[in-house]
């Protein structure tokens, strides 16, 4: 479960259910067990749930980049935005365009593969 991907609002209902039931499984979700346990342990004080209340708002008060910083890593889940798609059609375009060119004898095999690694090292 350590090396799993942490969720912000599986963490924030396990802190709130710990205000009603056992606390500190928010904790122990998060991969932080001694604090779990020191949750259970004191479960008999008001302490654990009050804590586990306040985290709760706070894992709902914070960005999912934020969330991803203190509790993934901060790896978060890969998006593609619209702007490295578009890179990538123009380098696709470049490409076949080089290619047409390779194909009619305008420029030779390796210029072709000496441009298209430099187009490709663009995307990246």
């Amino acid at each position: 479960m350590l090396t799993k991907r942490k969720s912000r609002s599986v963490a924030a209902i396990l802190a709130f259910s710990g205000t009603l039931t056992i606390s500190g499984l928010h904790k122990f979700y998060l991969g932080q067990p001694l604090w779990g346990l020191l949750y259970v342990l004191l479960s008999w004080t008001p302490i654990p749930k009050v804590a586990s209340a306040i985290e709760g708002v706070w894992y709902l008060a914070l960005d999912e980049e934020a969330f991803d910083r203190n509790f993934n890593l901060g790896k978060s889940l890969v998006k593609h935005s619209p702007q490295v798609g578009n890179q990538v059609l123009v380098v696709a375009d470049a490409v076949r365009e080089l290619d047409a060119l390779r194909q009619d004898g305008l420029i030779s095999e390796y210029e072709f593969e000496q441009k298209r690694r430099q187009l490709l090292d663009q995307i990246s």
